[in-house]
Parts: C-alpha cells; sequence; structure tokens
C-alpha cells in the first residue's frame, strides 16, 4: 500500500466551495440521503465511483478555475459523488475530505476501501468459511458482489478473490445490491 493517498493543497475557500452559489445552496448541496436522478445524468445521488488515473486533482470548485485542495495520486480508490454541476462532480472520499472533480477523472468501476481493522477474505460468505486472504486498513479492494440481503460482499484484492463483511468496507451501501 502507497503512503500518498493524497496531498493536501494550501488554497482558500470560495463561496462555490461552500455551495452557496448563484444557482442556490440546493443544487451543490448532499440530496440528505434521497436517492433521485439530478437532471440531465440519470444517475443516482449519492452514489460511488472510483478515479480513472494515477493523479487527480479535486478542486475547490466546479472548474479549472478553482484551486487545487488535494491531489490523489492512488487509480482506483473510491469516491462518493453527493452533488453535480456540469462536468463536474462532487465527491467525499473515505475520510471525509469534499471538494469537486471533473467527470472525466472518474470512472463507474467499483471499488471498496477495507475500513477499520484488518479485513479477512473468506472462501465462502460465512465466519466460519475458510480464510483466503488479510487485507490491511486502506488498502483498495475492487468490489465485485454485493447480494440483496446479505451482510457480505465478495472482493478482489492484488489476485485474491474472496468474501468480506461489507461493514468492513468504505465503498457500498448498507443495503445495496452490487452485481
Amino acid at each position: 500500500m502507497t503512503n500518498a493517498i493524497a496531498r493536501r493543497v494550501a488554497a482558500p475557500l470560495t463561496a462555490l466551495a461552500l455551495g452557496l452559489c448563484a444557482a442556490g445552496p440546493a443544487a451543490l448541496a448532499p440530496l440528505d440521503g434521497a436517492r433521485a436522478a439530478p437532471p440531465g445524468t440519470g444517475l443516482p445521488l449519492p452514489r460511488f465511483v472510483s478515479l480513472r488515473a494515477g493523479e487527480v486533482n479535486m478542486r475547490a470548485g466546479p472548474g479549472v478555475q478553482y484551486p487545487v485542495e488535494w491531489v490523489y495520486r492512488r487509480q482506483n480508490l473510491p469516491l462518493e459523488v453527493f452533488a453535480e454541476y456540469r462536468a463536474w462532480r462532487r465527491v467525499r472520499d473515505w475520510r471525509g475530505a469534499e471538494g469537486w472533480i471533473h467527470q472525466g477523472m472518474l470512472s463507474s468501476r467499483r471499488t471498496a476501501i477495507v475500513a477499520g481493522d484488518t479485513g479477512t477474505l473468506r472462501a465462502a460468505p460465512s465466519n466460519g468459511a475458510e480464510p483466503v486472504a488479510r487485507a490491511e486498513p486502506g488498502v483498495v479492494a475492487q468490489l465485485l458482489e454485493c447480494p440483496g440481503g446479505s451482510d457480505w460482499c465478495q472482493v478482489e484484492v492484488a489476485g485474491h478473490r474472496g468474501w468480506t463483511r461489507r461493514e468492513a468496507l468504505w465503498g457500498v451501501y448498507p443495503r445495496e445490491v452490487v452485481k
């Protein structure tokens, strides 16, 4: 695991970064858990995506004229999209940092990050199943499947496939079905 997940860049906050733009705060604010489709995209908010490239800037506002606040240096890192403005997505990372990233730097490929304690990957979705690998906190896994009504998700980490408890991952919602 690399320790260069992100680099914080000092930048002043702007009115738009705080959600106080001419379109009004509701246009940029999170939808308070609602999964309504925003105009033009047809995609639900909030939703998870991942970083398409190995170096991605997160900005204070939706445009290149806004200062860079973070530089992510980890391809496939999961992010939560909770607002949209034209080609820009307002995102949150697993540590709570928020900002704007251009849609071209994001992928719909589903990944998750091991949160909390070391995650055990098991051969089947059961606490009694044989362990196949262990993943340290902060490791990014490809999210393969999270069946409905199950507390388990199948992931792949460094060529190892296995099942881990949903609650051990950041990048999937509690009752979300991933196929």
